[in-house]
């Protein structure tokens, strides 16, 4: 028996349940969104007890600290290989649980996969202004996931998630998902990899959470190499994606410039890709002149008019979203940003704390159910599949430059920082474009359309 409904309503819709229940409760609320803590380190502030939880469970519930691990894939196996953008939570209680524990009076477990302790569909499209769209766009647009090795479990896995949320079925047999190498074999597949399917379920989770009307094309490339996962780029675009993800990066190099119109300059087609986990410091191929660098807020439910609030996702000087300026790509025409001549990281952003994070089911490799995780790995498909809610792009154009046509349809993020840095705005939040989160995060579709 599930103790969560399938699609429940979003956080936002909860808020006037919590401040009419009376003003001790308005104050728990209040405490609850205040701080999540940080990796293994600190702890959110403690709540009075509500006239549904025990001041003993509301104390133990809210002072839970979450911590959370890099998945096996951000480590690359071999010289050279690019590492995923993810983090998986191993305890303590999310954004999400502790709504619960106020709102409900439902004691969580920490890290328990039983049932779901992160961010759903209905939370995410809420957050971004995606509810109509999600519900009425998408139909016949394919987003396209790339990552490196197999993932075996990954049809049934996403088949989980979305009769779990009441999303649409989207299967092989019907047509909305399919699985392929970097050549295109539906059954000549790369090895199996556990960290790289958690990868591969966070990615197909959160294209199905913002576009669920949207066919799904997964691309697995032989290795984590730029050569095999640019292959696969060029073979999502070959098999007709309108959108492609790629939640991986690693250390620029004076390589990337010919990686750029190798893999990467597809006009008419959005490109997103990761800004990094590793704070403050440019990877590619987020700098890349061609894709949409997506980097990583921290999202909080609020009582303000949206709903929400977003700050730039930190956690320590090592980690949190990336940005910056690349020290080789050139800058693109659409970017006007004066501090950095060459190519600045990031254009927009969506949630990618852990403590903040999102749900995904897994099976491969890991006791089957469900993970809370973060890292951009979660903001990069959620944009892509944005970009789908927004319609095919033009032919000719190039995605990327739509947001900056539209800024004032992005939630503008103006808090916080990723680390220290010369240039203020390479790494700290403010009024306008910042390099931590862009323009700011997705406010409906308008922003991503051209």
């Amino acid at each position: 028996m599930r103790t969560n409904p399938h699609n429940p309503r979003p956080i936002r819709a909860r808020w006037t349940r919590i401040t009419r229940i009376g003003s001790t409760a308005a104050a728990t609320a209040a405490l609850v969104f205040a701080g999540l803590g940080t990796a293994a380190a600190s702890a959110s502030a403690v709540p009075q007890a509500t006239s549904r939880t025990t001041a003993t469970t509301a104390t133990t519930a809210a002072s839970s600290k979450v911590t959370w691990a890099a998945t096996p894939c951000a480590t690359p196996k071999h010289k050279g290989d690019l590492a995923c953008d993810s983090l998986r939570v191993t305890g303590g209680l999310t954004a999400f649980q502790k709504h619960r524990a106020a709102v409900d009076g439902v004691t969580p477990k920490a890290a328990d996969a039983s049932t779901p302790s992160g961010y759903g569909p209905s939370d995410l499209q809420d957050a971004y202004g995606l509810t109509s769209a999600a519900a009425s766009s998408g139909s016949g647009r394919t987003i396209a996931i790339v990552d490196a090795y197999d993932d075996p479990n990954a049809a049934a896995d996403l088949a989980k998630y979305r009769s779990y949320y009441g999303l649409p079925s989207c299967t092989t047999a019907n047509g909305c998902f399919k699985k392929v190498s970097q050549t295109g074999s539906t059954t000549s597949l790369p090895t199996a990899d556990s960290g790289w399917a958690e990868e591969i379920s966070l990615d197909l989770d959160m294209a199905s959470a913002t576009c669920p009307n949207c066919k799904i094309l997964l691309v697995e490339a032989k290795s984590a190499s730029m050569a095999a996962l640019g292959t696969a780029v060029n073979e999502a675009v070959s098999l007709g994606a309108t959108s492609v993800s790629n939640s991986y990066g690693g250390s620029e190099s004076s390589s990337d410039t010919s990686y750029d119109s190798s893999y990467f300059n597809h006009p008419g087609v959005a490109i997103t890709v990761s800004a990094g986990d590793s704070a403050y410091g440019a990877e590619y191929p987020a700098a890349s002149k061609y894709v949409t660098s997506v980097g990583g807020t921290k999202l909080s439910a609020s009582s303000t008019a949206r709903g929400w609030t977003e700050s730039v996702w930190k956690t320590s000087s090592t980690e949190g979203t990336g940005s910056g300026c690349s020290s080789y790509d050139a800058k693109p025409s659409w970017q006007t940003d004066t501090g950095c001549a060459k190519r600045m990281i990031a254009d927009v952003s969506a949630v990618a704390d852990p403590a903040t994070g999102v749900s995904v089911y897994d099976s491969y490799g890991v006791t089957a159910g469900w993970y809370t995780f973060g890292g951009t790995s979660a903001s990069s498909p959620i944009i892509a599949a944005v970009y789908a809610l927004a319609g095919t792009p033009s032919s000719g154009s190039y995605p990327a430059a739509f947001p900056y046509a539209h800024t004032s349809a992005l939630n503008d993020v103006t808090s916080g920082n990723n680390g220290t840095c010369s240039t203020s705005y390479f790494c700290t939040a403010r009024t306008g474009y910042d390099g931590p989160t862009g323009w700011g995060t997705p406010s409906g579709v308008s922003a991503f359309t051209g």
